[in-house]
């Protein structure tokens, strides 16, 4: 019998075992996928093959979405260790400080920015010379930047300051407002993902355990979770915890594992058989996500990434990333990006852009014939919710993911600008040696009505959803979990994973889920937390009345 049992070898999971292997405890990851192994997963440049093979997604689609004329999206998560962590397109970014402020303005009480920095920073290990007050340098997660040699990047930066926007030399700092470069979790020139990080070494230094099997519910006996069933080599058994099991299963498969075991809306939970345990109504609600839409632009100079998009040219650089750890195989190409603000009156940034030199799908597929580049652009906090439900009790079915996209007349509105704005963004002098026409969405594609159908044809999840068991006030009957990351209404029970969140954070979320992982284990472990650190954000002062 193991102290912990861990569901999911994701960036929450992983942070855990590796801190609660630390203090001696003995741990049990369980993960229904495979080894990270291979090119396709630690050659930064191959992120787009990962997400797209069974062998390491878990495969989900959503329902076909209403306001988007019924398109069902992909909803990648990783089935394999490290998690999506090992799938994702590797950007870091924490969030802002605001968005922490408000989980624990929302009930999650010692989650505000104060108390989570300090976790940020004993995650990190950053490699670039700053302000260490902001940024942690011996931490297991190694934080880099691309070299940014390909002159389009510092284009994109140069376009933002033209037009009228401030520069940050690091957005995960004091300061996310602005253009400035792209940080990675990329080490040596490979992948750094939550695997490497943490897994691996939790497993070779502190005796942390890994099974592969398929977890099919929480065992629960007297109110108390004891263990977790699963199918190990195609027999079912029961894996016990002497202390607590903990779900870090990923926003998506985590409220499915607390349904099947009787932990929600009781309903819900009746309509397909499943004892109840504790009627928690809010497992599964409050699901949310970033979506962004691709503006590409063709090129006037032939120095995009197309020149390599060829057979021969993902060989040359695959092999060059093989055998020496550099070239462009060792860059997941996202080296600039920026945060702004959509309009005045909104405190903090509510638009991410990810920089691209090249026009491609995330699938791989090229866009269009020729050299080409991209900008991802989206809002960062949608007010739309969806939710996760079961499709049955069979813990082998895939659960029922409806996002409710664009469901807000805000939401078509705060996309209306993001189009606007970055078309006033590469029409600046620094992108007039290079830009050569509009691709997507075109030159055509200008009135309200235009935007609105190119949107609802062409926005994409950025793969960013969370949520699905809220952290709150115990008295709160939405809440999920209380903010030591306690299962409400069952003992010795935890989730601690991208679910919990309250509120989508700003911007990518391998970070704060690591983080979530990072915190969690203190409070597991019934340590003291981290000390808070009282720094305040750089917030533009005109913000009232104006948008930049």
């Amino acid at each position: 019998m193991f102290d912990y049992v861990i569901v999911g070898a994701g960036s929450a999971g992983c942070a855990m075992a590796y801190r609660l292997g630390e203090a001696g405890r003995s741990v049990l990851v369980v993960e229904h996928g495979g080894s990270d192994a291979g090119p396709f997963i630690q050659m930064p440049a191959a992120l787009s093959y990962p997400m797209n093979m069974g062998l390491y997604d878990w495969g989900l689609k959503t329902e076909p979405e209403p306001h988007l004329g019924g398109r069902v999206l992909a909803t990648p998560r990783g089935k394999v260790i490290g998690g999506s962590s090992s799938i994702n397109g590797m950007v870091y970014v924490r969030g802002h400080a605001r968005d922490f402020d408000h989980w624990a303005e929302q009930g999650a009480a010692g989650w505000g920015f104060a108390d989570v920095l300090p976790y940020f920073k004993r995650m990190e290990n950053w490699h670039v010379p700053g302000d260490a007050d902001w940024r942690g340098h011996d931490g297991p997660l190694h934080v880099t930047r691309g070299p940014r040699s390909n002159p389009l990047f510092n284009a994109f930066i140069k376009a933002g300051q033209q037009a009228g926007y401030p520069v940050t030399d690091d957005y995960n700092g004091a300061a996310q407002e602005g253009f400035g470069p792209m940080e990675a979790t990329i080490w040596q020139g490979r992948r750094w993902s939550a695997a490497n990080a943490y897994l691996k070494p939790a497993m070779k230094r502190f005796g942390v355990k890994l099974t592969r099997a398929l977890a099919l519910r929480v065992v629960i006996e007297g109110g108390r979770a004891v263990g977790v069933e699963v199918l190990r080599r195609g027999k079912r058994e029961v894996i016990r915890a002497g202390r607590e099991v903990i779900l870090a299963a990923s926003s998506l498969n985590t409220p499915k594992l607390l349904m099947l075991s009787g932990i929600g809306p009781a309903q819900h939970l009746a309509q397909h058989g499943v004892a109840l345990v504790a009627d928690r109504p809010g497992v599964g609600q409050n699901l949310q996500d970033h979506l962004e839409v691709y503006m590409q632009y063709s090129s006037l100079q032939p120095i995009t990434l197309f020149k390599h998009w060829n057979l021969r040219g993902k060989l040359s650089v695959g092999a060059q990333w093989l055998f020496t750890g550099r070239g462009l195989g060792a860059s997941n190409q996202f080296e600039a990006c920026a945060f702004i603000r959509s309009r005045a009156g909104v405190d903090y940034p509510d638009i991410q852009y990810h920089f691209l030199p090249i026009a491609v799908r995330y699938d791989g597929q090229a866009a269009a014939g020729g050299h080409g580049f991209q900008v991802h652009v989206g809002p960062m906090r949608s007010p739309s919710r969806g939710a996760v439900t079961l499709r049955s009790a069979d813990p082998e079915a895939p659960p029922v993911i409806r996002f409710n996209y664009m469901s807000c007349p805000e939401d078509w509105q705060d996309f209306r600008r993001c189009v606007r704005l970055t078309r006033e963004i590469f029409g600046q002098e620094a992108f007039r040696p290079f830009v050569k026409a509009e691709i997507q969405p075109g030159p055509d594609c200008q009135s309200d009505d235009e935007i609105d159908a190119f949107l609802r044809e062409h926005v994409e999840s950025a793969y960013h959803p969370c949520g699905t068991a809220r952290m709150g006030r115990r008295d709160d009957p939405m809440a999920v979990v209380d903010p030591e990351c306690r299962v409400i209404g069952v003992d010795a029970l935890r989730v601690a994973d991208s679910s919990i969140f309250p509120r989508v954070t700003n911007g990518n979320l391998n970070a704060p889920s690591m983080m979530v992982g990072e915190k969690a284990a203190d409070h597991i472990l019934d340590r003291a937390p981290l000390a808070p650190l009282n720094l305040e954000p750089v917030v533009n002062p005109d913000w009232r009345v104006a948008q930049r």
